[in-house]
């Protein structure tokens, strides 16, 4: 069985693809991954043969496709790292919620779990500061190292110009 932080991006969209359906229908069929990814049928059948070589989906040709377990742990950790991509995307810095999807779709494929992890952290800082109403649109970018806002904060320098980066 194949490792699945070894998988190509689209072996991944597949896997992703499969959960999605197999969340509203119970299962995926050929032609509702073909659907959901716009692809030829083709390319479904040899994508399904490769995962279910890896040990990560249940196939059989005009049968009904499955996760296997670990094709299911695979796919949420993929679903999750494009839902915390896109959520920070849309809730911190304001991207429109479908430019948001696409970036997260390229991204969640390259960025590593740590750098997800602490977008995730940083989102929830953001969401949860205690001075509230902090997006990029509100000017978030002049952020104190003690948590308030520069205007606002007495041991901040009073010119951008001497806030020095965290080495």
């Amino acid at each position: 069985m194949k490792d699945h932080s070894e998988l190509t991006a689209s072996q991944e969209d597949y896997l992703e693809a499969i959960y999605h359906i197999s969340e509203k229908k119970g299962a995926a069929r050929a032609k509702d991954i073909s659907t959901y990814l716009d692809v030829r049928a083709s390319s479904v059948t040899g994508a399904l043969r490769t995962l279910s070589k890896f040990g990560l989906v249940n196939y059989a040709p005009y049968d009904l496709i499955t996760l296997t377990e670990s094709g299911r742990i695979a796919a949420e950790d993929i679903v999750g790292r494009h839902s915390a991509l896109k959520h920070f995307l849309v809730n911190v810095l304001g991207v429109e919620a479908g430019e948001a999807d696409d970036a997260a779709c390229k991204m969640e494929h390259s960025v590593p779990k740590p750098i997800v992890e602490r977008f995730i952290k940083y989102a929830e800082y953001v969401e949860n500061c205690p001075k509230g109403g902090i997006t990029w649109d509100s000017g978030f970018g002049y952020f104190c190292r003690q948590g308030g806002m520069k205007e606002e904060c007495k041991s901040c320098p009073t010119k951008p110009s001497q806030l020095k980066p965290k080495q």
